[in-house]
């Protein structure tokens, strides 16, 4: 071998062994996966995506050396219809599940399910379990209860819970399983609501972030953040001060930073069972939330840029070099993506139900003229 060749070879290994993967090849069909979401998380909260506030160094960390999509748009502004398209590929409109209840009158209620709403999608977990994977789900119940249709396709789907549980329930849980299961090639589903308005730390708010005198008439209970959403709904607007405002900003900080904190510890203890180096990591967002923007707090009302700019992070095994990636993607583009990754032959019937791209081809850093699935 010449030695211009030489040299050209040992810096191309050099960068394969750096991130664990060539520009060209992205797929890992042996990597184990974890899904993560973050259930209520802004964008423009979290640090590595611009919020001024350290809040978030873990998650930080996980983008700085992966791939972060700054511009991820979801395609719904609450949990149920917007998490739904994650693990069909697909609009809330195509897949159905757009209302906790698909009946509701005064003489029948009738819960939405994906079965029996959608009954020939096939989801995300299911195609991984037809493809060697084992397959179970930690979360914090409420909108992504089995009820709906989000335990089809796991071996194990966890959600008897306090609704609006957060990471202290569902991470713990998860490291169970994954002891049990940490020789087999797995797909993980990890959710909290600890940046949800319905959640509150058990031990209490130490109010980390208000970082003034505060002399309103606001705790950041569960109870308040409710009665506000409610009124805001009644009403189109609320009426809050300044200083009232500041202070709910704060009490999401603390969520985040919290949140932050526990998703570290499961981290660590996930490091501990040797799998970091063959696992492939998604960390996300259903939607966001909002805090005044528009007069109106929570979610799921409208479709600002606080409700459905959400975080959007992939790691790669062994991948220290970051990569960020502004093109506008969507929520949609997660199945095929996660698929995509993982090296998974797809039939026509799963092709033509996903409606997304896989994401794969920006991370190699092409150039998508035009959208399309494999």
């Amino acid at each position: 071998m010449k030695k211009g060749y030489k040299i050209v070879f040992i810096v191309l290994l050099f960068s394969i062994l750096l991130n664990g993967c060539s520009d060209k090849e992205l797929t890992c069909s042996d990597c184990n996966i974890v899904f993560v979401s973050f259930d209520a998380l802004q964008a423009a909260h979290t640090h590595s995506f611009g919020y001024p506030k350290d809040i978030t160094p873990t998650i930080d960390s996980m983008a700085d050396s992966g791939y972060k999509f700054t511009n991820a748009i979801s395609t719904a502004s609450w949990t149920v219809p917007a998490s739904m398209t994650w693990f069909t590929g697909m609009y809330p409109s195509q897949h159905k599940v757009t209302n906790k209840f698909s009946k509701y009158s005064k003489d029948e209620k009738v819960l939405s399910n994906l079965k029996k709403l959608s009954p020939d999608v096939v989801t995300l977990a299911e195609v991984l379990k037809q493809n060697g994977y084992a397959t179970a789900g930690f979360t914090g119940d409420a909108g992504v209860n089995g009820v709906f249709g989000f335990n089809q396709g796991f071996d194990t789907y966890f959600d008897n819970t306090t609704p609006f549980s957060g990471l202290e329930i569902s991470s713990p849980k998860a490291l169970e399983w994954l002891k049990q299961n940490k020789d087999k090639k797995f797909f993980l589903f990890l959710h909290g609501y600890d940046f949800h308005g319905q959640y509150e730390p058990a031990e209490g708010f130490d109010y980390r972030y208000v970082d003034f005198d505060y002399k309103g008439v606001y705790s950041g209970s569960r109870q308040q953040q409710g009665a506000l959403r409610e009124e805001g709904l009644e009403k189109s607007a609320l009426s809050l001060t300044d200083d009232d405002v500041r202070f709910w900003r704060a009490i999401y900080d603390e969520k985040i930073n919290r949140a932050d904190t526990k998703f570290a510890q499961f981290l660590t203890e996930y490091e501990k069972l040797g799998l970091i180096d063959k696992t492939i990591f998604v960390l996300t967002a259903d939607h966001g939330t909002e805090f005044y923007e528009h007069k109106r707090f929570d979610h799921g009302a409208t479709l600002y840029d606080e409700l459905i700019h959400i975080p959007l992070i992939i790691k790669l095994p062994n991948q220290y070099e970051g990569k960020v990636i502004s093109n506008q993607v969507s929520s949609i583009d997660i199945m095929p993506t996660i698929l995509g990754l993982a090296g998974i032959n797809l039939d026509d019937q799963i092709k033509s139900q996903m409606m997304g791209a896989s994401l794969t081809m920006l991370m190699e850093g092409k150039e998508v003229k035009k959208r399309c699935v494999f």
